[in-house]
């Protein structure tokens, strides 16, 4: 594989050069790296436009995943998804991967692939590894949880100390010019993981914060885009508005979607939150079709969560046959003389 970009930061360079006079959100924090400026200029850039495709890669299997798309489209996905985990070692979520995530999105981001990560994070109360169920999927009392809201508790201080295990590693994406689109506390409107649910002041709000605050003004993380992460709206599943932390923090509005099939009412809500902000398909267990595409044109990017599903009304192959969606060959940074990013393991 040979590209014609001399390094990472030329290729941010040349993007910033490009999209600079673009009028187009900002990102909140002053003293962001130049990548993660170029990255969002870019992403706003496309908004309304086009969509990114790309790929969820779960722990265990790392770049699997990218060979199954390719067997399916021909195509490598614009952007390469990853969580750091919080299971047991060997585990499909096995913690014993961060180290491997972090040396794979480094690599991936060399080879042009923009990086999202996540972090389906363990309960407070817990050390990890956990299971999925019983820590991620928990609760917190309500006296726990007001613990853990007030610095210089027992459970603060061990929420401090989690959040930097997971600083240590996005840290060294920073080291190596790696933007990274990152999501945390995600589906926070839905009632299935600890950190769900939490209205008022002391509630969700205050914990999105206290992690932006932790990762970007203690711990120093400016090539971080912030992502707020809803569930789509449903019985059950309050609206996307409920726990918004605030513009001040945000840089990008992001659903997930698996059951109500792309509607009307989630894109609605999500375009009267996100103002100028651009907006994504965090999650989709089915690729959007070409049909929905083009009714819903704000989406900048899309993540499916397994490999290879059929799309609502059309299947994968369709999806990234359409000049609406950016493949990894479709980047302006990615000029190849000979296309193999990945060996496929399925022939």
């Amino acid at each position: 594989m040979i590209y014609q970009i001399t390094s990472f930061i030329t290729m941010y360079a040349i993007t910033i050069s490009t999209y600079a006079q673009t009028e187009q959100a900002q990102l909140n924090n002053p003293n962001a790296t130049p990548e993660a400026v170029a990255l969002y200029k870019y992403i706003n850039s496309i908004s309304g436009k086009q969509i990114l495709s790309g790929q969820h890669c779960a722990p265990l299997v790392g770049s699997n995943n990218l060979a199954v798309i390719h067997r399916s489209t021909g195509q490598y996905p614009a952007v390469f998804g990853q969580d750091f985990g919080f299971s047991y070692p060997g585990y499909w979520d096995g913690i014993n991967f961060r180290q491997r995530i972090v040396d794979e999105a480094i690599k991936r981001n060399e080879e042009g692939f923009i990086i999202t990560l996540m972090w389906h994070a363990v309960r407070p109360t817990e050390d990890e590894p956990v299971t999925f169920s019983e820590s991620v999927q928990g609760d917190l009392t309500d006296e726990e949880w007001n613990e853990l809201m007030t610095p210089g508790s027992n459970l603060h201080e061990r929420w401090k100390s989690q959040v930097d295990v997971i600083a240590w590693f996005l840290k060294q994406l920073q080291y190596a010019n790696v933007p990274v689109l990152w999501r945390p506390y995600h589906e926070m409107n839905g009632d299935w993981f600890w950190w769900v649910k939490k209205g008022g002041d002391n509630g969700y709000k205050k914990l999105f914060r206290m992690m932006h605050e932790r990762l970007v003004g203690f711990h120093g993380l400016n090539n971080l885009i912030w992502v707020y992460n809803t569930n789509e709206f449903k019985n059950g599943v309050d609206t996307h508005e409920t726990y918004y932390p605030g513009d001040d923090i945000v840089d990008i509005i992001a659903t997930d979607v698996y059951s109500e099939g792309f509607n009307q009412v989630n894109y609605d809500q999500m375009m009267a939150l996100a103002g100028n902000k651009p907006m994504a398909l965090g999650e989709v267990g089915a690729a959007p079709s070409v049909e929905i595409l083009k009714a819903q044109p704000k989406w900048a990017w899309f993540m499916s969560w397994g490999a290879g599903g059929d799309g609502r009304g059309g299947s994968i192959r369709d999806t990234y046959g359409s000049d609406l969606v950016l493949k990894h060959k479709d980047l302006p940074w990615t000029d190849i003389e000979k296309y193999r990013v990945h060996y496929p393991v399925l022939k």
